[in-house]
């Protein structure tokens, strides 16, 4: 897994192990830190592709049919529609900060009002989301196993999630790999089939918008409408997934600049376009199982049968079965290796940052997995739109809060420092702008999802996140004037920044503690030495010796 420097590397006293295993541990992923010029050897398009790949999901399905069989066609699609652009619109400034300055969407959320230890929060919030999303793929596959292999759905859980540790062992140069490769497969499975039942059945059509739901009464309303689009929302997090990917973009040049540009919107934002089509065509084939298929209502929000029965349509039982099943382990694994990935450094860099201590990532990795099989073992397929709609407040309240700060208070009030921070010491703690505003938003959201603020302002606890978060930001930095966003301006380091075109510096510099090099974006002068110090060892260092003072 480790990519070590040929160097030897000087015997160190027992306090500084932690930091030279998390060092060894992290430069093939560059878990908690700025991903080098030098390890950023992929094209735009193999970037691109490998971050699209995790959004193979088949949640997406199941998440239509769920809006869909509970609210009508009508009231999910403009739910659909609501997801659609609040995803968009906060998307692109985070997956541009990601891509441009090459960091991960916890690095991104510290220099945006967040703090330095006030992000921890929210990379739980974006940890829950990954085994939340982990659990539901694999009960998807658990469902495809059995009707394929008459495995035991208890049995299908555990071999869901053993297969994806061993893949998620050796970081982004396996992922990227399997992604590009399996992507074409996965689309021809996904596609064909309802390709095929617009063609052959164009009466589907007019059922699928006439639908109004379990009940019938799926009458177009304001109040289903937001219900519908804040289970939608609860993917909101999927952002920082694709960034976890976007952070290894090629520096942006003159001669790049619009395959740069094309990939970050797919692959960044952009996701939602394929999240939300993926949302109609579930409910479009749900509809059809429940108007076609006998005990179709019993099974139409399960991506498993969806696809079965609209292949067995065209093709032989055997055949139809075993391409349902292929096209449900592969969406899996393209899904849950990024999941497993993601949780796996979002767990890591909050404990390492609140104990400085590393244990090692696999040691995250494995709790992220434990946390998804219980969910699975628990069922929570059953009650999917009710933990959806409440994960959604955290998840807006987060997001919307970091792109507001972006917008707002970087580039039009100027209150928070254009280029993003990360490092400690260069930050505060805790930034009352970022931090402050996601807890409102959060908390008072999810005291409407509960109706605990009324019953009448409960479908409307996705819009109270988002106004709260988008609003709060602007206010609080011009309250405090912006000055809880850096605690020093100085690095100490006289060297630029950034190159020529405004992408980060390449040059190395050598860490005192580690005795590794490291670009320049990563470094810092040490409190205690005429040397330097990376930002991982100075996220280690449990005296604290080594931070700068803050600026008078």
């Amino acid at each position: 897994m480790t990519e070590t420097s040929n160097e030897p590397v000087p015997e160190v006293e027992e306090a500084d192990l932690d930091t030279m295993t998390a060092t060894k541990e992290t430069l093939e992923d560059y878990t908690l830190r700025f991903a080098p010029r030098s390890y950023r050897k992929w094209s735009t398009r193999v970037v691109g592709i490998s971050a699209l790949g995790g959004i193979a999901y088949l949640a997406d399905f199941a998440i239509g049919a769920n809006i869909g069989i509970a609210y009508g066609t009508t009231n999910a699609l403009w739910g659909i529609l609501i997801f659609a652009v609040v995803i968009m619109a906060t998307g692109f400034p985070v997956a541009y900060y990601s891509a441009r300055y090459n960091i991960d969407l916890d690095l991104v959320t510290r220099g945006s009002g967040f703090g330095y230890y006030g992000s921890v929060v929210t990379n739980v919030i974006f940890a829950t989301f990954t085994f939340i999303f982990f659990a539901l793929e694999g009960s998807i596959m658990a469902q495809g196993l059995q009707l394929g292999l008459g495995i035991p759905v208890w049995l299908g859980y555990a071999a869901s999630t053993l297969i994806i540790f061993p893949l998620v062992i050796y970081g982004m140069k396996v992922l990227s790999t399997l992604q590009v490769w399996t992507t074409p497969l996965w689309l021809i499975l996904m596609v064909a089939p309802f390709v095929y039942l617009v063609v052959s059945h164009p009466d589907s059509v007019s059922t699928f918008f006439a639908y109004q739901g379990e009940d019938g009464n799926g009458a177009t309303n304001i109040g289903s409408i937001l219900l519908a689009a804040g289970v939608c929302l609860s993917l909101i997090a999927q952002i920082a997934e694709q960034n976890d990917y976007l952070r290894f973009m090629p520096p942006k040049t003159e001669a790049n600049k619009r395959s740069w540009w094309t990939w970050l919107f797919l692959a960044g934002p952009g996701w939602v376009i394929f999240g939300a089509i993926k949302q109609i065509v579930g409910l479009f084939l749900a509809v059809y199982l429940i108007a076609n298929v006998a005990n179709g209502a019993g099974i139409a929000n399960q991506p498993v049968h969806q696809f079965l029965e609209i292949y067995k349509n065209f093709l032989p039982n055997w055949l139809a079965l075993t391409l349902a099943v292929c096209l449900v382990v592969i969406s899996q694994i393209k899904i849950n290796v990024t999941n497993a990935y993601s949780g796996s450094l979002a767990w890591t860099n909050s404990f390492t940052r609140v104990t400085k201590h590393y244990p090692g990532r696999l040691v995250f990795l494995g709790f992220n997995l434990l946390i998804a099989l219980i969910l699975m073992e628990a069922n929570m397929f059953d009650f999917l739109n009710t933990i959806l709609g409440f994960y959604a407040n955290c998840g807006m309240a987060w997001v919307v809060v970091v792109a507001s700060d972006i917008v707002f208070n970087k580039y039009l009030l100027k209150l928070s420092p254009k280029v993003p921070e990360f490092r400690r010491g260069m930050l505060y703690n805790f930034n009352p702008v970022g931090f402050g505003s996601m807890l409102i938003a959060a908390g008072v959201s999810i005291l409407a999802f509960f109706g605990l603020l009324g019953s009448a302002l409960t479908p409307y606890s996705p819009l109270v996140a988002i106004v709260l978060g988008l609003v709060l930001p602007p206010i609080i930095a011009v309250a405090t004037k912006g000055k809880y966003y850096l605690r020093r301006t100085d690095d100490g380091i006289d060297l630029p920044m950034f190159d020529e075109l405004g992408n980060p510096s390449g040059e190395h510099l050598l860490c005192h503690v580690c005795h590794h090099e490291y670009e320049r974006p990563d470094m810092l002068k040490s409190a205690v030495h005429d040397g330097f110090i990376c930002s991982l060892c100075l996220s280690t260092d449990k005296t604290g010796e080594h931070v700068l003072p803050a600026q008078t």
